[in-house]
Protein backbone atom coordinates (compact mmCIF):
# COMPACT_ATOMS: atom_id res chain seq x y z
CA UNK A 1 0.00 0.00 0.00
CA UNK A 2 1.79 3.21 -0.94
CA UNK A 3 -1.20 5.90 -0.74
CA UNK A 4 -3.04 6.08 2.41
CA UNK A 5 -5.65 8.43 0.59
CA UNK A 6 -9.23 8.02 1.97
CA UNK A 7 -8.03 4.78 3.16
CA UNK A 8 -9.82 4.24 6.81
CA UNK A 9 -7.58 3.09 9.75
CA UNK A 10 -8.54 2.33 12.78
CA UNK A 11 -6.78 2.51 15.53
CA UNK A 12 -6.42 1.15 19.30
CA UNK A 13 -4.61 2.99 22.18
CA UNK A 14 -5.48 6.21 19.61
CA UNK A 15 -5.60 8.45 22.40
CA UNK A 16 -2.02 9.01 23.24
CA UNK A 17 1.46 8.20 22.94
CA UNK A 18 2.01 5.77 19.21
CA UNK A 19 -1.96 5.63 18.33
CA UNK A 20 -1.95 9.47 18.34
CA UNK A 21 1.02 9.87 16.65
CA UNK A 22 -0.48 7.42 13.85
CA UNK A 23 -3.53 8.74 13.76
CA UNK A 24 -1.68 12.47 12.52
CA UNK A 25 0.40 10.92 10.51
CA UNK A 26 -2.47 8.79 8.31
CA UNK A 27 -4.45 12.39 8.20
CA UNK A 28 -1.21 14.29 7.27
CA UNK A 29 -1.69 12.22 4.23
CA UNK A 30 -5.06 12.32 3.29
CA UNK A 31 -6.16 8.70 5.79
CA UNK A 32 -8.87 9.07 7.35
CA UNK A 33 -9.18 6.97 10.97
CA UNK A 34 -11.26 5.58 13.72
CA UNK A 35 -9.22 6.09 17.04
CA UNK A 36 -10.37 3.98 19.85
CA UNK A 37 -9.33 3.90 23.24
CA UNK A 38 -10.41 3.02 26.92
CA UNK A 39 -9.30 6.78 27.92
CA UNK A 40 -12.44 9.04 26.62
CA UNK A 41 -10.95 12.34 28.35
CA UNK A 42 -7.62 11.79 25.71
CA UNK A 43 -10.24 10.42 23.32
CA UNK A 44 -11.96 13.14 22.64
CA UNK A 45 -8.69 15.66 22.78
CA UNK A 46 -6.91 13.57 20.19
CA UNK A 47 -10.37 13.73 18.09
CA UNK A 48 -10.54 17.35 18.28
CA UNK A 49 -7.07 17.89 17.36
CA UNK A 50 -7.50 16.09 14.21
CA UNK A 51 -10.63 17.65 13.13
CA UNK A 52 -9.09 21.14 14.11
CA UNK A 53 -6.96 20.43 10.85
CA UNK A 54 -9.45 19.28 8.83
CA UNK A 55 -9.08 15.53 9.31
CA UNK A 56 -12.11 13.18 9.00
CA UNK A 57 -11.55 11.68 12.37
CA UNK A 58 -13.60 9.59 13.87
CA UNK A 59 -13.67 8.52 17.68
CA UNK A 60 -15.02 5.36 19.57
CA UNK A 61 -14.41 4.28 23.23
CA UNK A 62 -13.25 0.74 23.48
CA UNK A 63 -11.82 -1.97 25.90
CA UNK A 64 -9.70 -4.10 24.62
CA UNK A 65 -10.71 -6.21 27.72
CA UNK A 66 -14.17 -6.77 26.10
CA UNK A 67 -14.38 -8.92 22.99
CA UNK A 68 -17.84 -7.21 22.86
CA UNK A 69 -16.50 -3.82 22.63
CA UNK A 70 -14.30 -4.41 19.65
CA UNK A 71 -17.11 -5.99 17.69
CA UNK A 72 -18.43 -2.87 17.82
CA UNK A 73 -15.65 -0.86 17.07
CA UNK A 74 -15.37 -3.35 14.01
CA UNK A 75 -19.00 -3.31 13.07
CA UNK A 76 -18.46 0.50 13.38
CA UNK A 77 -15.70 0.90 10.86
CA UNK A 78 -17.35 -1.43 8.40
CA UNK A 79 -20.62 -0.75 8.26
CA UNK A 80 -21.00 2.96 9.40
CA UNK A 81 -18.11 3.88 7.59
CA UNK A 82 -17.81 2.11 4.80
CA UNK A 83 -14.38 -0.41 5.62
CA UNK A 84 -11.10 -0.35 7.13
CA UNK A 85 -7.90 -1.42 5.24
CA UNK A 86 -5.48 -0.61 8.15
CA UNK A 87 -6.01 -1.98 11.61
CA UNK A 88 -3.08 -0.91 14.17
CA UNK A 89 -3.70 -3.25 17.40
CA UNK A 90 -1.52 -0.93 19.35
CA UNK A 91 -3.24 -0.51 22.44
CA UNK A 92 -0.93 -1.65 25.59
CA UNK A 93 -0.18 -1.12 29.24
CA UNK A 94 2.57 -1.72 31.74
CA UNK A 95 1.84 -3.30 35.13
CA UNK A 96 4.35 -1.09 37.06
CA UNK A 97 5.78 -4.29 38.94
CA UNK A 98 8.80 -3.83 41.16
CA UNK A 99 10.82 -5.91 43.43
CA UNK A 100 11.30 -10.03 43.18
CA UNK A 101 8.46 -11.97 40.95
CA UNK A 102 7.03 -13.95 44.03
CA UNK A 103 5.74 -10.49 45.53
CA UNK A 104 3.94 -9.68 42.44
CA UNK A 105 -0.24 -9.03 42.54
CA UNK A 106 -2.19 -11.36 40.78
CA UNK A 107 -4.10 -8.80 39.12
CA UNK A 108 -0.92 -7.19 37.49
CA UNK A 109 -0.34 -10.50 35.61
CA UNK A 110 -3.79 -10.85 35.46
CA UNK A 111 -4.55 -7.03 33.98
CA UNK A 112 -1.57 -6.61 31.80
CA UNK A 113 -2.06 -9.90 29.69
CA UNK A 114 -5.83 -8.99 29.20
CA UNK A 115 -4.78 -5.62 28.02
CA UNK A 116 -1.64 -6.57 26.29
CA UNK A 117 -2.36 -9.84 24.59
CA UNK A 118 -5.22 -10.94 24.90
CA UNK A 119 -6.14 -7.39 23.90
CA UNK A 120 -4.37 -8.24 20.52
CA UNK A 121 -6.40 -11.74 20.06
CA UNK A 122 -9.84 -9.78 20.62
CA UNK A 123 -8.94 -7.43 18.07
CA UNK A 124 -8.16 -10.32 15.51
CA UNK A 125 -10.86 -11.53 16.28
CA UNK A 126 -12.88 -8.63 15.98
CA UNK A 127 -11.14 -7.44 12.52
CA UNK A 128 -9.56 -10.23 10.55
CA UNK A 129 -12.86 -11.96 9.62
CA UNK A 130 -14.09 -8.70 7.61
CA UNK A 131 -10.59 -7.46 5.94
CA UNK A 132 -10.60 -11.28 5.13
CA UNK A 133 -14.05 -11.38 3.53
CA UNK A 134 -13.18 -7.96 2.48
CA UNK A 135 -11.15 -9.32 -0.57
CA UNK A 136 -8.85 -6.45 -1.18
CA UNK A 137 -5.39 -5.25 0.43
CA UNK A 138 -5.26 -4.93 3.95
CA UNK A 139 -3.13 -4.46 6.78
CA UNK A 140 -3.01 -5.43 10.57
CA UNK A 141 0.35 -3.88 12.66
CA UNK A 142 0.78 -5.52 15.67
CA UNK A 143 2.81 -3.25 18.17
CA UNK A 144 5.26 -5.14 20.35
CA UNK A 145 8.36 -5.08 22.06
CA UNK A 146 11.71 -6.04 21.78
CA UNK A 147 11.25 -6.42 25.93
CA UNK A 148 10.10 -9.90 25.45
CA UNK A 149 10.31 -10.07 21.83
CA UNK A 150 13.90 -10.37 21.59
CA UNK A 151 15.29 -9.41 25.11
CA UNK A 152 14.06 -10.33 28.97
CA UNK A 153 14.60 -7.39 31.29
CA UNK A 154 15.03 -8.69 35.16
CA UNK A 155 12.43 -5.86 36.41
CA UNK A 156 9.65 -6.11 33.55
CA UNK A 157 9.04 -9.35 33.87
CA UNK A 158 4.66 -9.09 33.52
CA UNK A 159 5.29 -6.99 30.37
CA UNK A 160 8.26 -9.17 28.90
CA UNK A 161 5.71 -12.14 29.33
CA UNK A 162 2.77 -10.65 27.54
CA UNK A 163 4.86 -8.99 24.52
CA UNK A 164 6.79 -12.72 24.24
CA UNK A 165 2.91 -13.89 23.62
CA UNK A 166 1.73 -10.81 21.83
CA UNK A 167 5.30 -11.68 18.85
CA UNK A 168 4.42 -15.53 18.51
CA UNK A 169 0.48 -15.03 17.96
CA UNK A 170 1.94 -12.18 15.27
CA UNK A 171 4.51 -14.43 13.60
CA UNK A 172 2.02 -17.18 13.39
CA UNK A 173 -0.95 -15.16 11.79
CA UNK A 174 1.45 -13.72 9.30
CA UNK A 175 2.34 -17.25 7.97
CA UNK A 176 -0.91 -18.48 8.23
CA UNK A 177 -2.02 -15.55 5.97
CA UNK A 178 0.96 -16.10 3.59
CA UNK A 179 -0.28 -19.63 3.80
CA UNK A 180 -3.81 -18.79 3.05
CA UNK A 181 -2.34 -16.30 0.16
CA UNK A 182 -4.72 -13.53 2.33
CA UNK A 183 -4.80 -9.95 1.06
CA UNK A 184 -4.15 -9.38 4.45
CA UNK A 185 -0.62 -8.58 5.23
CA UNK A 186 0.73 -8.57 8.82
CA UNK A 187 3.31 -6.61 10.49
CA UNK A 188 4.87 -6.58 13.67
CA UNK A 189 5.53 -2.84 14.72
CA UNK A 190 8.41 -2.07 16.89
CA UNK A 191 8.77 0.97 18.87
CA UNK A 192 11.87 2.76 18.72
CA UNK A 193 14.84 2.53 18.12
CA UNK A 194 15.34 4.15 21.74
CA UNK A 195 12.78 4.00 24.69
CA UNK A 196 9.30 5.84 23.42
CA UNK A 197 8.25 8.85 25.13
CA UNK A 198 4.90 7.80 25.86
CA UNK A 199 2.41 7.99 29.03
CA UNK A 200 2.72 3.98 29.47
CA UNK A 201 4.90 4.36 32.74
CA UNK A 202 1.62 5.72 34.49
CA UNK A 203 -0.98 3.14 32.96
CA UNK A 204 -2.48 3.05 36.09
CA UNK A 205 -4.29 6.43 35.21
CA UNK A 206 -6.52 3.65 33.53
CA UNK A 207 -6.55 0.55 35.48
CA UNK A 208 -10.27 -0.73 36.01
CA UNK A 209 -11.34 -1.20 39.83
CA UNK A 210 -11.86 -4.95 39.49
CA UNK A 211 -7.94 -5.03 39.05
CA UNK A 212 -6.81 -2.68 41.60
CA UNK A 213 -3.34 -3.08 42.70
CA UNK A 214 -3.00 -3.73 46.77
CA UNK A 215 -1.76 -0.34 48.32
CA UNK A 216 0.74 -2.19 50.03
CA UNK A 217 2.66 -3.33 46.40
CA UNK A 218 5.83 -2.14 45.63
CA UNK A 219 5.99 1.33 43.55
CA UNK A 220 8.66 1.51 41.04
CA UNK A 221 7.97 5.70 41.57
CA UNK A 222 8.18 5.79 37.46
CA UNK A 223 5.20 7.65 36.44
CA UNK A 224 7.62 9.71 32.96
CA UNK A 225 9.99 8.84 30.67
CA UNK A 226 11.64 11.86 32.80
CA UNK A 227 11.24 9.72 36.07
CA UNK A 228 13.47 7.13 34.51
CA UNK A 229 15.96 9.80 33.23
CA UNK A 230 16.34 10.71 36.07
CA UNK A 231 16.90 7.52 37.71
CA UNK A 232 19.64 6.85 35.25
CA UNK A 233 21.25 9.46 35.67
CA UNK A 234 21.43 8.59 39.70
CA UNK A 235 23.22 6.02 38.41
CA UNK A 236 25.61 7.46 35.84
CA UNK A 237 23.51 6.65 32.85
CA UNK A 238 22.12 8.50 30.12
CA UNK A 239 18.50 7.59 28.82
CA UNK A 240 18.20 8.33 25.12
CA UNK A 241 14.12 8.56 23.93
CA UNK A 242 12.36 8.54 20.73
CA UNK A 243 9.16 10.85 19.96
CA UNK A 244 6.34 8.65 19.15
CA UNK A 245 5.85 10.84 15.81
CA UNK A 246 9.04 9.37 14.83
CA UNK A 247 7.53 5.94 15.53
CA UNK A 248 4.69 6.56 13.50
CA UNK A 249 6.28 7.61 10.08
CA UNK A 250 8.55 3.86 10.46
CA UNK A 251 5.49 2.25 10.84
CA UNK A 252 3.78 3.99 7.60
CA UNK A 253 7.29 3.26 6.04
CA UNK A 254 6.99 -0.31 6.91
CA UNK A 255 3.49 -0.89 5.12
CA UNK A 256 4.43 0.72 1.99
CA UNK A 257 7.37 -1.31 1.82
CA UNK A 258 5.32 -4.02 2.87
CA UNK A 259 7.73 -5.35 5.54
CA UNK A 260 7.01 -7.75 8.35
CA UNK A 261 9.51 -6.84 10.69
CA UNK A 262 8.68 -2.61 11.33
CA UNK A 263 12.06 -2.63 13.64
CA UNK A 264 14.19 0.10 14.14
CA UNK A 265 17.30 -0.92 16.41
CA UNK A 266 20.01 1.11 18.08
CA UNK A 267 23.05 -0.20 18.27
CA UNK A 268 23.56 -1.29 21.95
CA UNK A 269 20.02 -3.23 21.77
CA UNK A 270 20.96 -4.41 18.42
CA UNK A 271 24.62 -6.04 19.99
CA UNK A 272 22.39 -7.35 22.70
CA UNK A 273 20.24 -9.14 20.89
CA UNK A 274 23.06 -11.09 19.27
CA UNK A 275 24.39 -12.12 22.66
CA UNK A 276 21.41 -13.57 23.69
CA UNK A 277 20.82 -15.15 20.58
CA UNK A 278 24.48 -16.41 20.43
CA UNK A 279 24.08 -17.90 23.95
CA UNK A 280 21.03 -19.89 23.06
CA UNK A 281 23.41 -21.48 20.19
CA UNK A 282 26.00 -21.49 21.87
CA UNK A 283 24.26 -22.99 24.80
CA UNK A 284 26.10 -20.55 27.15
CA UNK A 285 24.30 -18.66 29.90
CA UNK A 286 22.90 -15.65 28.91
CA UNK A 287 23.86 -12.34 29.80
CA UNK A 288 21.42 -10.07 31.84
CA UNK A 289 20.28 -7.15 29.00
CA UNK A 290 21.02 -3.39 30.02
CA UNK A 291 18.80 -0.52 28.42
CA UNK A 292 20.30 1.12 25.26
Amino acid sequence: MQDFKDKLAVITGGASGVGRSLAHALTDVGGRVLIADVDETGLAAVQAELRQKGADAHAQTCDVTDQASLDALAACAFDELGGAHLVFANAGIAAGEAGPMWGYAENDWKWCFDVNFWGVVRTINAFMPRLTDQGEEAHLVITGSGNGAFLVYPDQPVYSATKAAVQAITEALHYQCLNQQSSVQVHALFPGPHIVETGIFDSDRVRPAHFEKPADAPDTGIRTVDDMRRMMEAFGMKLTTTHPDEVAQTALQGVRDGKFWILPLNPGTEARIKERMDSILNRTNPPIPTLG
